[in-house]
């Protein structure tokens, strides 16, 4: 039988030590929660007591629950109030030798049973235990912020961690109603591994002003359907934390320069800009530890030049699948005549099935009305030819990704379509220039990248090429606007901003498992109760498709040639072995039997 943590202490009363205090107090354990002066601690018990007062206002604690959870908690001055706990949790700020000096005062001070964790999440665990007489009782648990309402916490045993330990703890976990996944001691562990270099990234993105804060952000959370952009997320959790954690997991971590901290991420901490609670960071908030975003004077990548916007009325889209049918819908749903190119009678009527079968979905959903669906598919037009692409304003290519096959029908589109027409792919992972210059019209060939299902999805990325002109753009933009799509403008580099942000931050999940850290349900556990994403990277790799994942991958790291972007060994060979995800029933998963 495990033992019984009667009472705990918590060192540390900021955000996160306040919290984890909150959540012992919440489950019915004694808690001395201390600070290192009368105004730290009083700071600390207003946090919690703010946090306490917010959930009675919302109605999840009544005003009864909150006092007898407040009775359970003694403030102190001091690590000497901590002498009976049977287990002590340190909080404070990612400093191994503050840390180090806690842990040596904590082995002197608690009794020898007590089990000694560190809420660390990116310092080595091992070199803060070698502080104490102890190592085989010292562990990390690391909690996720808000304490109280993350489900996920990181157990991290070292190679001294005594099983008996790491089993208290794992039961430990249960009783506090969370989900833990335990681990071994390595920089940035499951969830801040994978999260950092994905931020650390889409920093790199606002750094060469490939695209603004606000198209990165928007592109993340609707593109990805993620709680936050990388780059708010980045201001809520502090600059100065994140390069902390950065520069460690670069260190610790075999020096990886996917971790390696992006100098304006330096340079923002030494200007004092930390995001949230100085006030401003990447955003610029109402008042310091507000979440209330104002106006200020960042300078976009593109500025709107106020030059012509073309006037778009007839729309081609060229292409026979699913996302050549969604185009379609979205265009003509929009009030846009709309000549849908496939080739041949029977492409376009498999097409025009399954444009019916979605709109009537949308009547009896009750988002659409019989009349609003029948003027739809009144306004397309269906053709077997691209000759009938001669009167149309934008054409949208949505075929095969191969190369060859775009360029050869953008070649044609430039006989058939007048002076003027917006020619625009779908490409998700192809260089849009190379479908420019094989017209002789490169000024008006841009991307529109739309996502599946697009009648659904809210964002296009506007891809424009360094011979894209401003009215293509600008007409672009508009053409989303009247679509009700968040346009995100960005250059022609591989994977736009979407998929180079995404894919490998899937890759790195691939690593983890292809270096028997983790298991896959373990990363999705950690991905999804710690950071808030709606699937874990496995569940996704699966539903994208591992060969898809695996070439867009390739491309990317044929384009930036950064070690920390080849693609996963591990992922080259499932997909060689013919497991490709839900598709074909197997890929990280087996789905044949469920």
């Amino acid at each position: 039988m495990g033992r019984e943590f009667g009472s705990v202490g918590v060192v540390g009363l900021g955000t996160m030590g306040a919290g984890i205090v909150e959540v012992f107090a919440r489950s019915g354990v004694a808690v001395t929660a201390v600070e290192i002066s009368d105004v730290a601690l009083h700071r600390g018990e207003q946090t919690m007591r703010g946090s306490l007062d917010r959930a009675v206002a919302k109605g999840k604690l009544s005003a009864d629950e909150r006092d007898a959870l407040l009775g359970r908690v003694t403030f102190a001055v001091g690590l000497d109030a901590l002498h009976e706990v049977d287990l002590a949790i340190e909080a404070v700020p990612e400093h191994l030798d503050l840390k180090q000096r806690i842990f040596a005062e904590l082995d002197r001070v608690c009794k020898p049973e007590a089990i000694l964790a560190t809420n660390t999440s990116s310092l080595s665990v091992t070199e803060i235990s070698v502080a104490t007489s102890r190592p085989n009782q010292v562990i990390g648990m690391h909690f996720f912020n808000p304490a109280p309402i993350m489900k996920l916490v990181e157990v991290v045993r070292t190679v001294v961690t005594s099983q008996d330990v790491v089993t208290d703890i794992e039961a430990l976990c249960e009783r506090l109603g969370k989900v833990d996944v335990t681990i071994t001691d390595r920089a940035g562990f499951i969830a801040n591994a994978l999260l950092f270099g994905y931020l650390n990234q889409a920093v790199s993105m606002v750094e060469a002003r490939y695209a603004t804060r606000e198209d990165i952000d928007a592109a993340m959370k609707l593109g990805c359907g993620l709680p936050m952009g990388p780059l708010a997320l980045m201001d809520l959790i502090g600059l100065d934390t994140a390069y902390e954690i950065l520069d460690t997991m670069y260190r610790r971590g075999g020096r990886d320069r996917r971790h390696a901290p992006v100098p304006l991420i330096k340079q923002m901490v030494t200007a004092g800009l930390l995001g949230r609670k100085s006030g401003r960071g990447f955003y610029t908030y109402e008042k310091p530890g507000s979440p209330v975003v104002v106006a200020d004077e960042a300078t976009p990548m593109q500025k709107d030049t106020g030059e012509t916007v073309k006037h778009i009325a007839k729309v081609g889209v060229v292409g026979s699948g699913t996302m050549a049918t969604g185009i379609i819908e979205v265009f003509a749903k929009a009030g846009f005549e709309v000549v849908s190119v496939t080739r041949g009678a029977e492409k376009s009527a498999k097409v025009c099935e399954r444009l019916k079968t979605s709109l009537n979905k949308g009547v009896v959903r009750g988002k659409l009305t019989e009349q609003d669906r029948d003027a739809a598919i009144g306004r397309v037009t269906w053709s077997a030819t691209i000759d009938h692409l001669n009167d149309v304003d934008l054409v949208v290519e949505a075929v095969v990704e191969e190369l060859s096959v775009k360029k050869a029908l953008f070649a044609s589109l430039d006989e058939i379509c007048k002076p003027g027409v917006v020619l625009a792919t779908t490409t998700s992972s192809l260089p849009v220039i190379e479908c420019a210059v094989a017209t002789e019209r490169p000024a008006d060939v841009i991307g529109l990248h739309f996502f599946n299902p697009a009648p659904v999805m809210g964002l296009v990325e506007v891809v424009r090429t360094i011979r894209t002109s401003d009215p293509t753009v600008n007409t672009a933009t508009e053409v989303c606007r009247a679509l009700a799509k968040h346009a995100v403008v960005c250059a022609d580099r591989s994977g736009f901003v979407v998929n180079a942000l995404l894919f490998p931050y899937l890759n790195d999940a691939v690593k983890m498992v292809e270096a028997s850290y983790s298991t896959a349900d373990d990363i999705d556990y950690a991905m999804k109760l710690g950071c808030g994403y709606p699937m874990g990277p496995f569940e996704l790799l699966d539903v994208v498709g591992l060969d898809v994942s695996l070439a867009i991958q390739r491309e990317l790291y044929l384009e930036l040639r950064e070690p920390g972007f080849a693609p996963a060994p591990l992922l080259e060979h499932l997909v060689t072995a013919g497991y490709l995800g839900r598709k074909v029933g197997r890929g990280f998963r087996d789905y044949s039997k469920r």
